[in-house]
C-alpha cells in the first residue's frame, strides 16, 4: 500500500494524474503488487512511465478533443482495471497473474503509443491502416508511424514482464497480444465508438458536449461508447488472450 501510494503521489505531483486518477492508480497498484509482487509492479511501471512520457512528447493530432494530459479515474480504470483484476489470479498462480497483467498492459501501451506516434505521421490515417482515408484524430484511424509505435510500446511492456518474471516466452506472446489489442481497439473505435461534431467550433469531438460548452451533434456510432470504453475492451481482451496463451504454454 505504501509503495503504490508513493508512486501514485509522485505521478499526481508530476501532473500525470488528476486527484481521482491518483486514487484509482493507487488501488490498481495495490492489486497488482498483492497479486503478482514486484514483477507485476515492474510491468505496471513500464506501462505508466513510458505511456506518460510518449504522450507528453508527441503532438496532439489535429481535430482531436482529448481530456488533457492528466489521466482521470476513468482512464486509469480503462487501462489498468483489467490488469488489476487479472493480477489477483496470481494469488492462485503467480505465473498466470503476471502473464495476464503483462498482456493487458501491453495492449494498453500499444494503443497509447500508437496514438502518440501517429501525431508525428506526415500521411493521413486510414481506417484500419488499409481502408478509406480519415481526418486526423478520428477513432479507428491508423498510420505507419502509429503502427510502429504500437509495436514498440507492446514490446517494451512485454520485455519487462519477461525479464521480471524470468519467462522468455512472455516476450513474443506479450508483444503479439498487445499489438492485437491495439488493432481491436482501432476496429471497435472505428465501428461503434460515438462520433460527434461541434457545430460552433466546426471540429470533430469524442464527447456529447464539446469543451467549448456546446452540445455536439452525433454523426455515428453508439452515443454511450466513448474512448474509455473502447480502451477498457482492448485491455480486457489483452488480459484474456494472455491468460489463454499461458494455459496453452503451461500444458
Amino acid at each position: 500500500m505504501l509503495a503504490a501510494g508513493a508512486v501514485a503521489l509522485l505521478a499526481w505531483a508530476a501532473r500525470s494524474l488528476t486527484t481521482g486518477g491518483a486514487v484509482a492508480a493507487w488501488l490498481v497498484g495495490i492489486a497488482v503488487l498483492v497479486g503478482t509482487g514486484w514483477a507485476g509492479g515492474a510491468v505496471l511501471a513500464a506501462f505508466f512511465v513510458s505511456s506518460s512520457g510518449i504522450g507528453r512528447l508527441a503532438p496532439a493530432p489535429a481535430g482531436l478533443d482529448p481530456k488533457g494530459e492528466r489521466r482521470d479515474p476513468w482512464q486509469v480504470a480503462a487501462n489498468g482495471g483489467p490488469a488489476a483484476l487479472g493480477a489477483l489470479l496470481g494469488l492462485h498462480d503467480p505465473s498466470l497473474g503476471l502473464w495476464v497483467v503483462t498482456g493487458s498492459l501491453a495492449a494498453a501501451a500499444a494503443d497509447t503509443w500508437a496514438t502518440a506516434a501517429g501525431g508525428w505521421s506526415r500521411t493521413p490515417p486510414r481506417r484500419l491502416f488499409l481502408g478509406v482515408e480519415l481526418a486526423r484524430g478520428i477513432s479507428g484511424g491508423m498510420t505507419a508511424a502509429g503502427t510502429l509505435g504500437a509495436a514498440v510500446g507492446a514490446l517494451l511492456v512485454a520485455a519487462t514482464g519477461a525479464a521480471a518474471g524470468a519467462a522468455p516466452a512472455l516476450l513474443p506472446v506479450g508483444t503479439l497480444v498487445g499489438f492485437v489489442g491495439m488493432v481491436a481497439d482501432s476496429a471497435l473505435g472505428s465501428a461503434w465508438q460515438g462520433r460527434f461534431h461541434c457545430p460552433t467550433c466546426d471540429v470533430a469531438s469524442e464527447w456529447r458536449v464539446h469543451r467549448c460548452g456546446v452540445r455536439t451533434v452525433r454523426l455515428g456510432g453508439m452515443a454511450w461508447l466513448d474512448n474509455d470504453g473502447v480502451n477498457l475492451a482492448a485491455s480486457a481482451l489483452g488480459a484474456v488472450l494472455a491468460g489463454a496463451a499461458w494455459r496453452c504454454w503451461s500444458r
